[in-house]
């Protein structure tokens, strides 16, 4: 006689699993200063003949400003973005060794 066991999440569970292949949703450094700082996550960029940053899923180029923390995009490079504040967004090492 064979038993067999079945374990089923509830709801709850099943509603905290998190998508593996979405993007990240980025993390905040707090400083000593104890300063918080608005999370910004850089999604991705785009290098053609101009270059964009899809930076919080907003596309955005150098010179505009990032909606809701007042920054600029001051540079944008093959695997970072620099902001007018000296904050540098990096994309993870395994995206851009593709």
């Amino acid at each position: 006689m064979v038993s067999s066991v079945m374990m089923f999440a509830s709801p709850a569970e099943a509603q905290s699993l998190r998508d593996p292949t979405l993007p990240s949703q980025g993390y905040v450094a707090v400083s000593s200063n104890a300063v918080p700082q608005q999370t910004m996550v850089l999604n991705s960029i785009v290098n053609g003949q101009r270059a964009y940053a899809v930076i919080n899923n907003n596309i955005l180029s150098v010179g505009d400003t990032i909606s809701g923390v007042g920054l600029r995009v001051t540079s944008i490079g093959q695997d970072s973005v620099t902001l007018s504040d000296g904050r540098k967004l990096q994309l993870f090492q395994s995206i851009t060794e593709r």
